[in-house]
């Protein structure tokens, strides 16, 4: 099937209001993000079954049609494993796309496999098999070749048969409303941010730290996000993790100590020693102008807690529970992960969700159906 390659404000504003009549349209995106901390959004392609539109970006000011169909209600977007969509959708245009049909989740929810690619997918529903041959084109360099729109349109052009073949499917089991619920959930998270000053809890192996320790890294984590943020950098690329974790363990006070720190990058030594010394001194400065009571405290693992096993044990086993009495994977219904994340909730004052504003998974969205009397009983 041909494309249109949109470039201008008048075709993408006919072929917006067209779309919008559809009950469905599938839409995916092509961005570039290898250094930065957000994706660089360089096209959305959309396919309402009767036009195939390549919408430029980065040739046209008023986008506002698009964002209006991404938002309307009425018509379900149908993606397949939308997570860095969505994130190229808020970096781009500050909002995410409403209702979603998240193809994926859709056939992980059939029991037709669990995280399931788009090609094995089409493979599977369509007997169609597509080429990958462009997948590491650079989205955002102009012209874009035949070869390249057409990888591009390929993969809208199947996505939206084979939505409705898991939509009937998905239909027929009445499970309408936890797909749809699903993307509402991610979007949700996605929206939300971590605190500068929370961001040493994701920092790998923080538990290792004292309290002491902990505040250093509080402040290298909360300059490292910001700074990201200011400069639209990877984190990794304004600091490496591990070194992070190597300045707050080490606490280097002077320019001789920080010089003997081997395994800082390059690029991470060309930053001037006075900026990281000045954080750490604030983070030792926080420390000793603080009450022992108010200390960060030491991180705690779960595997720590005596009853850390047995209350997993038991939240998998209600999670087989509602899994056979719903007819779907285990894995669908929570994964150790969650079911870990639900554990922090409850016994840690802080912990990465509640930083954020969010609950855990599965007591979000359709789950929390399920999961609020399970964690009632098993937590009370």
């Amino acid at each position: 099937m041909d494309y249109i390659f949109i470039q201008d404000q008048e075709t993408l504003d006919l072929v917006c209001a067209r779309a919008a009549r559809h009950k469905a349209i599938a839409i995916d995106t092509e961005f570039v993000r290898t250094r930065t901390l957000a994706p660089a959004l360089g096209l959305v392609q959309l396919f309402d079954g009767h036009q195939l539109a390549l919408i430029d970006p980065l040739a046209i000011d008023d986008l506002s049609s698009l964002t209006s169909l991404l938002v309307n209600p009425d018509v379900i977007k149908v993606l397949h494993s939308c997570s860095e969509d969505l994130e190229a959708f808020l970096a781009t245009f500050s909002l995410v796309p409403r209702p979603i049909f998240d193809t994926q989740f859709a056939a992980g929810l059939l029991g037709l496999g669990t995280t399931m690619g788009y090609g094995r997918m089409i493979e599977m529903l369509l007997e169609i098999t597509l080429e990958k041959g462009e997948s590491r084109t650079d989205w955002l360099a102009r012209p874009l070749s035949d070869n390249q729109c057409r990888y591009a349109a390929d993969d809208v052009l199947y996505l939206l048969p084979a939505f409705e073949q898991l939509y009937d499917m998905v239909e027929a089991r009445g499970k309408l409303d936890w797909v749809l619920s699903e993307s509402a959930s991610l979007s949700e998270k996605k929206k939300a941010t971590m605190p500068a000053e929370y961001a040493y809890l994701q920092i790998k192996n923080a538990w290792k730290l004292s309290s002491q320790q902990l505040t250093v890294l509080k402040h290298l984590a909360a300059w490292r996000l910001t700074r990201a943020q200011q400069k639209d950098m990877a984190l990794n690329f304004v600091f490496k993790e591990a070194h992070l974790f190597e300045l707050a363990l080490r606490m280097p006070q002077s320019k001789g100590a920080l010089s003997r720190i081997h395994c800082l990058t390059p690029q991470e030594r060309r930053l001037r020693p006075e900026i990281l010394l000045d954080i750490i001194r604030q983070g030792l400065e926080e420390f000793d102008n603080t009450s022992s009571e108010a200390h960060i405290p030491r991180i705690k693992r779960l595997i720590d807690f005596p009853h850390y096993k047995q209350t997993l044990a038991r939240l998998k086993h209600a999670a087989a529970e509602i899994a056979v009495e719903q007819g779907v994977s285990e894995e669908v219904i929570a994964s150790k992960k969650q079911l870990n994340q639900l554990i922090k909730w409850h016994w840690f004052d802080i912990d990465e969700c509640r930083v954020q504003g969010l609950k855990p998974d599965v007591l979000t969205g359709w789950r929390a159906t399920y999961f609020e009397p399970v964690a009632q009983a098993v937590f009370n």
